[in-house]
């Protein structure tokens, strides 16, 4: 077996039951760890920009990165918060321009490039933390906390894509064929782009007849097979969308903290895109 990937099985036998677990549980461990894992990206990211001698603002991205998933939990299980926030967030991100256009002007000369500083500082804290802090909505829009059904509506968009990838990378191997986007990601093929849309598929068929019904989860075949069509889709494109990040860094990993899979952008790439979707798409069909 190919060491890679037996670190990457390694991992995945302790991190599948331990986020399962966390599912469960929701609440603020749910939260926290969205938070960290948010923080911890957004401090990849940093590190791209630094490469190419991209100073960002660390205090403003990581505290605000730490912030959303807070939020989030706040709006989903308090109508109070809920209240307040729907009426304070336009001036709140008033002023968290403001604030970031200030420091920059402070921090930074003409020759350190504000423009491009400014413009991570505020990317990064909504690419790597608030599109995964629609997790905590999907946890928590119908069941609150120890719940099996709230924590199989979060992993059912998680499994869609980790069947997606391994049936797009083993699909791949074995059909070849024309590449998929060969200027950002040379390994990737349309073959196997098909391979991991018709697993992702047969993913929704399982939970339909399998899983849901046990948790008392209604949601039509149609509906699931919409909902896993679309983040097959859109998994692969957040998969691509971080690999052209790093093409253009010139690095192949965000990262080492993941043994096997590299760093946070590595492992969360196409969940940027899956999560915050497939929030969307519960919402359409009244599961959350």
């Amino acid at each position: 077996m190919d060491s890679n990937l037996a670190r990457r099985l390694i991992v995945a036998a302790v991190a599948i039951p331990a986020a399962l677990l966390i599912a469960w549980y929701g609440g603020w461990p749910l939260v926290a760890v969205v938070a960290v894992v948010g923080v911890l990206g957004v401090r990849e990211l940093f590190q791209f920009a630094e490469r190419q001698e991209i100073r960002a603002s660390g205090p403003i991205g990581l505290v605000t990165a730490a912030l959303f998933a807070p939020i989030a939990y706040a709006v989903t299980s308090a109508p109070a918060a809920r209240t307040a926030v729907e009426r304070a967030w336009p001036y709140a991100a008033a002023l968290w321009l403001v604030g970031v256009l200030t420091w920059a002007l402070a921090a930074r000369r003409p020759t350190d490039r504000p423009l491009t500083a400014v413009a991570v500082t505020l990317f990064a804290p909504l690419y790597a933390a608030a599109l995964l802090a629609f997790l905590v909505p999907i946890r928590h829009g119908t069941f609150g906390e120890r719940s099996w059904p709230g924590a199989w509506l979060v992993f059912f968009p998680l499994v869609v894509t980790w069947v997606c990838d391994s049936a797009a990378m083993f699909g791949g191997r074995a059909m070849k064929g024309p590449k998929l986007a060969p200027s950002v990601s040379p390994g990737k093929t349309r073959s196997g782009s098909l391979a991991g849309m018709a697993g992702g598929l047969l993913t929704a068929v399982i939970f339909h007849y399998a899983v849901f019904p046990r948790l008392g989860i209604q949601a039509g075949l149609g509906e699931m097979l919409v909902i896993a069509g679309v983040l097959s889709v859109v998994g692969q494109a957040g998969d691509l969308a971080e690999s052209l990040f790093k093409r253009e860094i010139g690095v192949k990993d965000s990262g080492t903290l993941i043994p096997g899979h590299g760093g946070i952008l590595d492992r969360f790439d196409s969940l940027y895109f899956v999560v915050p979707v497939a929030a969307a798409l519960y919402r359409l069909f009244g599961l959350i």
